[in-house]
């Protein structure tokens, strides 16, 4: 299964671009050029989902069961 995520370049005031998510809050990136950019973000991407689902999980009730959800592409 692949994520597709939303990627928001612009050019950077400083030189470069800058990038960011529209569906992962807090996921950015930067860089010299637009690949460097994308690339950057995918990995602020991971990042961040990563930490949210560990953050997320300490709230979780052992009670609650777990379940994977897919959504179709």
């Amino acid at each position: 299964m692949t994520n597709e995520f939303t990627a928001i370049v612009e050019p950077a005031e400083e030189g470069g671009f800058w990038a960011f998510c529209l569906e992962v809050p807090g996921a950015n990136g930067q860089g010299d050029t637009i690949e460097e950019t994308v690339e950057n973000l995918r990995e602020g991407i991971e990042l961040m989902l990563a930490y949210l689902r560990e953050e997320r999980s300490a709230e979780v009730s052992p009670a609650a069961e777990r379940r994977v959800v897919t959504i179709p592409g």
